[in-house]
């Protein structure tokens, strides 16, 4: 549905990421892979929601993240977020869809979709998660240009271009850190090395010159510390991609295996949002007003 209340445009939701991004404490930003998951984020009171790419390929077309999403796909699900909520939007968009040009239009599609921030890595296509073995990195040259791309492409000055390596997985450290530096150098506004392994590579990464973001997976290879030390760290996110994704798929597999063996839901009631919780988080009452509002006139 459309925003009724307190709808902020773009513009002014891109200035408040980069004013929350700039105080480098490490804000939780919780990822969304559809529309009524953001609506949740932005219920809980969070300040920005992140449409993961990952979590959008496994919950929208039941498949792994391995670059399968198309750009229109994308665009799309951001639009559909982007109408429900009013808290910024960081989106994920992969390797931008091809080349340099590719990026280009990819940055126009997600700026007229809502989006406040995107993110772009510098994987060879097709990508995979960044907590996956088996990547590869595209050269220097070739990330530096996507970058400047997306730089040129954007109509927003506040639109914030975070730029991600997943050379640690790949070269190592100090190859991720030189690759780091240089996108900071090409414009990039937030800095995001993916996958460090323990914690004196996150003190590294953090130390950084540019806004930094740490991507925080359950299962995955980064230590999961509380935001106070990542944010003296010097971190200024805290990813939290697939948080709900993995909460949802843990809790579809107990309330219908529950269904399943005992023939109803009793005894998984508690596992379960209410009716009128459920209305609440998709907006019935504002639909109702604007029902009644639309019979009287």
């Amino acid at each position: 549905m459309l925003k009724t209340v307190d709808t902020a445009p773009p513009s002014s939701a891109r200035r408040r990421l980069r004013q929350r991004i700039a105080k480098r404490d490490a804000f939780l930003l919780p990822g969304a892979a559809n529309a009524l998951t953001a609506r949740i984020v932005e219920d809980l009171g969070y300040e920005a929601v992140y449409l993961t790419g990952a979590g959008f390929t496994n919950m929208q077309l039941g498949m792994p993240d391995l670059g399968l999403l198309s750009v229109t796909e994308l665009a799309e699900a951001a639009a559909r977020i982007s109408d429900v909520t009013t808290i910024p939007l960081v989106v994920d968009i992969d390797t931008g869809f091809g080349n340099a040009l590719n990026v280009y239009r990819t940055v126009h599609l997600l700026e007229r979709a809502g989006a406040a921030a995107l993110q772009i890595e510098d994987q060879i296509f097709p990508k995979k998660c960044g907590h996956f073995s088996g990547k590869g990195v595209v050269p220097l040259p070739e990330m530096l240009s996507k970058i400047h791309a997306a730089l040129d492409a954007r109509r927003d000055d506040d639109t914030v271009i975070i730029a991600r390596t997943d050379a640690r997985a790949v070269e190592g450290l100090d190859r991720a850190l030189e690759r780091a530096h240089a996108m900071a150098e090409a414009g990039a506004d937030v800095i995001f090395v993916e996958a460090p392994e323990g914690i004196e590579e996150m003190r590294a990464i953090g130390q950084l010159p540019a806004p930094q973001l740490v991507n925080v997976v359950m299962g995955g290879k980064t230590p999961m510390l509380p935001r106070e030390e990542l944010a003296a760290m010097g971190f200024s996110i805290a990813l939290y991609a697939n948080a709900a994704l993995q909460a949802m798929v843990l809790a579809a597999q107990e309330v219908l295996g529950s269904l399943r063996d005992v023939g109803s839901l009793a005894g998984a009631e508690n596992r379960l949002a209410s009716f009128a919780e459920r209305q609440r988080i998709v907006g019935k009452p504002e639909f109702d007003a604007l029902e009644a509002r639309y019979k009287g006139a």
